[in-house]
């Protein structure tokens, strides 16, 4: 995996490699060097192999990975996104004994993933794109994420006033999230309404400009990367996604672990993951007016809050939770090493 420091697929990457190896697979985890990343995996007991996944002048990570891939002899090898399957495909050749399989969690360019036996993709939605590519539907499976269980978790403290009713959001400060249609609906809210923004991100000084020209003034706390979530989610009213572009929204899944009612826009993994009216409420994507709207009845109703946190955590429980989702990925990597032993 050769992603970012932070991001919603970096995160999952490190809870599905150390939940795997809970479980007695063993796994071999190599990453782009970061130092965090690496001690929370080591933390869990799989200590990582770091490379560099650099650009293409690096011509050191491929021979550098098929070194490490060689002496641990996997069966399947799963590359986490783009830039690693690329390199995953250059450390191998058709001698090797593993499958390759690449794990999509966007509407990633498939010329990456060529070789892969099979594909992972985390929506039925982007399993579906992934076909309308071109690429075999028959070598493309539906295996989602899972959330760390948040239940019961002691709230974090925020630097709000006492009476204050907090809301969170959490992400990448970047124009995907699209958190500006987020300070433009507090504006439309009651004084007593507060947003904790935990992220870091290039659109930080531009929302933090947007808050002072709308008047905001100390309702709302940008909190940086944090570790925390279920803590932050225990101390918050509702959960809010305001996304422009959202494949799954790992978010989302967290705030149904935590029993916490989400409001997101309808974006593409939010609309498959939740049930509008049910499990969670969507609004029109940039549509700061509804979505003010959404959040000010949600506020205003606690009964209708707890049912919808309530049938949240049920749909957690079903099918993002830890069991069912490793469940799944066992099967695709059994799947993945028998088809490579079929070749």
């Amino acid at each position: 995996m050769a992603g970012a420091a932070q991001g919603g697929a970096e995160a999952f990457f490190e809870r599905l490699v150390l939940a795997q190896h809970r479980t007695g697979m063993e796994v071999l985890a190599v990453i782009r060097r970061e130092p965090g990343r690496a001690a929370r995996l080591a933390a869990g007991g799989v200590t990582p192999v770091q490379l560099g996944f650099g650009g293409p002048l690096d011509w050191l990570t491929a021979p550098r990975l098929r070194a490490a891939l060689r002496g641990f002899g996997p069966q399947v090898v799963v590359a986490w996104m783009n830039r690693a399957a690329g390199f995953a495909r250059a450390a191998s050749d058709a001698r090797d004994g593993w499958a390759m399989t690449g794990r999509l969690g966007g509407a990633y360019a498939l010329k990456h993933y060529r070789g892969c036996d099979l594909l992972a993709a985390n929506t039925q939605g982007l399993c579906d794109w992934i076909a309308l590519q071109g690429w075999p539907a028959d070598r493309v499976r539906l295996v989602p994420n899972f959330a760390a269980d948040l239940a019961d978790t002691p709230p974090a403290t925020l630097p709000f006033p006492p009476g204050a009713v907090p809301l969170l959001a959490m992400g990448r400060l970047h124009p995907n999230k699209d958190f500006s249609t987020l300070l433009r609906a507090m504006a439309l809210l009651p004084p007593a309404v507060h947003l904790a923004l935990a992220g870091e991100g290039p659109e930080r000084a531009m929302l933090e400009a947007l808050v002072r020209q709308l008047g905001l003034g100390d309702r709302v706390a940008f909190l940086g990367w944090r570790q925390d979530v279920g803590a932050l989610l225990a101390a918050c009213r509702l959960l809010v996604v305001p996304s422009r572009i959202e494949p799954l929204g790992n978010v989302v899944l967290e705030g149904f672990s935590a029993a916490r009612a989400v409001v997101a826009t309808a974006a593409d993994g939010p609309r498959e993951v939740m049930r509008h009216g049910e499990t969670g409420l969507l609004v029109p994507i940039g549509d700061h007016a509804a979505l003010a709207a959404t959040l000010a009845q949600v506020l205003d109703d606690p009964a209708r809050a707890e049912a919808l946190a309530t049938a949240g955590r049920a749909a957690f429980l079903a099918r993002h939770a830890e069991a069912p989702v490793l469940a799944a990925w066992a099967q695709f990597l059994g799947e993945a090493a028998a088809r490579k032993g079929q070749a």
